[in-house]
């Protein structure tokens, strides 16, 4: 059994990688972070890596809400691992050792809580994914009826949810007279900063309002926008990376070189001088986020689903099919690209023409499947709101209603084999349940998932350039199968 990464064996692993710069002992917390997943690891927790030797009061206790995995992984390597970033090119790996201690909230919610409401905490940074703010993806409120938004105002002491935790260590520090933390969300919501804002006002109107009042008033929530692709790490990485470091890694993490890191600068308590690891603060980030969401995440969407039901498992797969390239170089160029409205100097063409070859960097395994993840939480910004915005102007969205046909043929849950999908999303049984209602007719489906608001809205239901154009498309992927419905594709 080979040695454990951790802090014993962190002197003698090979010259090549790349470890902390900075005695950890001396790093003090500064951050405590919830959702400790491969993406802030691959991302935030980097960029704080990288300024830690300047300054080591910016540390980061890292909190995971649900699942215990991340804390079993890394707990014995003292929170270290391993980032692999891939390319044509090779591997490159270092050490990363910003996250100095990992918590299990249901296990020790009050640990958490003590972490978040220590004076020397001025920033809780979040990666919940869009489902873990509890809100409404379709109007960014919060949803008063999820479960755990339900549990936490009937017991706000013992929280469950992200805005739970949120609030209840902000009415400590409140109680204790500590200025309030900034809380920086690195998710992909729309207006992310501002939708955690209302979110947490409201959260915390309902559990008093004095405490609503001071949440509007004096807690900071800066827009970001957030950019790194990160697949799910397999055992191939686990082995191939344990072979080059010559110690076991039980967690490590892969990314691509690509990463970008926008945020807007208004941190009361002060933050990291992140700007030095190439992070870019701004005035406003919102042209940035609808850039990423639009561009990235929205032709991410599209080739996931598309691929997925095209028989691909990932996205370097997927685009390897020339139609698909033709598919998303247009879904950008024509339909995309005229929503947005960049400030002076930002080279669009530039940023197409590297998403482009990031989708089809063969060295990172990103499936098709994980992006299909939750999409009932991604759909209205990576795709309706650019919709949306193309329906207001008169113009075609074509490949747009192709990328939204395609996500309701795969809740289906059946694949074009009859084979079963493992649909993972928050709303997998209701949607399923409209499925099998509508008994394959691509009509029947469409009517019945235009009328689940928290993803269309009011507006979009009848709208009927919109409604028609998706069924059409998914009577095309019904009729024809999906890879020869992208293959003959014609925009309009």
């Amino acid at each position: 059994m080979p040695d454990r990464l951790n802090e014993d064996t962190l002197a003698d692993l090979p010259d090549r990688v790349r470890r902390p710069a900075y005695d950890r002992r001396a790093v003090k917390t500064g951050i405590v972070h919830l959702g400790v997943g491969a993406f802030h690891r691959a991302h935030q927790a980097v960029y704080t890596d990288d300024v830690l030797a300047q300054d080591p009061q910016w540390g980061i206790v890292a909190a995971s809400l649900r699942s215990s995995d991340t804390y079993d992984a890394l707990q014995p390597q003292d929170g270290l691992y391993t980032l692999s970033v891939r390319s044509r090119e090779g591997e490159a790996l270092r050490v990363v050792g910003s996250i100095s201690r990992i918590i299990v909230a249901p296990r020790a919610t009050d640990h958490l809580l003590d972490a978040m409401a220590d004076p020397r905490t001025r920033i809780v940074t979040l990666t919940v994914t869009e489902k873990g703010y509890c809100h409404d993806p379709a109007t960014g409120t919060l949803n008063e009826a999820h479960p755990d938004i339900v549990h936490d105002l009937a017991y706000p002491r013992t929280p469950r949810s992200a805005p739970g935790f949120i609030i209840e260590a902000l009415r400590r520090r409140r109680a204790a007279r500590v200025p309030p933390f900034t809380v920086l969300t690195c998710d992909n919501l729309p207006s992310n900063g501002r939708t955690v804002k209302r979110v947490l006002t409201r959260f915390a109107e309902l559990v008093d309002p004095e405490l609503g009042r001071f949440v509007a008033n004096e807690v900071s929530c800066p827009s970001t926008m957030v950019d790194r692709i990160v697949p799910a790490t397999g055992d191939q990485d686990r082995e191939r990376i344990g072979e080059a470091l010559g110690v076991e890694d039980a967690w490590p993490v892969v990314t691509e070189p690509f990463t970008q890191w926008v945020i807007e600068d208004r941190f009361p308590q002060g933050r990291p001088a992140w700007e030095k690891a190439g992070a870019e603060f701004v005035s406003d980030v919102e042209p940035y986020e609808h850039m990423k969401l639009r561009l990235l995440n929205g032709s991410h969407s599209t080739l996931a689903y598309l691929g997925y039901l095209s028989g691909y498992e990932t996205v370097a797969d997927t685009m390897a099919d020339p139609a698909f390239v033709r598919l998303i170089e247009g879904l950008m160029a024509e339909e995309v690209t005229p929503t947005l409205h960049m400030p002076p100097g930002a080279d669009l063409a530039s940023y197409k023409r590297a998403l482009i070859e990031r989708f089809r960097n063969p060295a990172l395994k990103h499936r098709t499947w994980q992006i299909a993840m939750d999409g009932s939480q991604k759909l209205p910004q990576r795709l309706l709101g650019t919709v949306r915005d193309r329906l207001r102007n008169g113009a075609s969205i074509a490949r747009l209603s192709l990328g939204v046909a395609a996500w309701m043929r795969y809740v289906t849950g059946i694949d074009e084999k009859g084979a079963p999908i493992d649909v993972r999303d928050p709303m997998a049984a209701r949607l399923r349940e409209l499925a099998d209602w509508a008994g394959g007719s691509a009509e029947n489906l469409a009517s019945m998932l235009f009328a689940v608001r928290e993803i269309f809205g009011d507006d979009l239901p009848k709208d009927p350039r919109f409604t028609g154009a998706v069924t059409a498309n998914l009577a095309h992927l019904y009729e024809k199968g999906t890879k020869r419905t992208v293959s003959e594709f014609k925009p309009d």
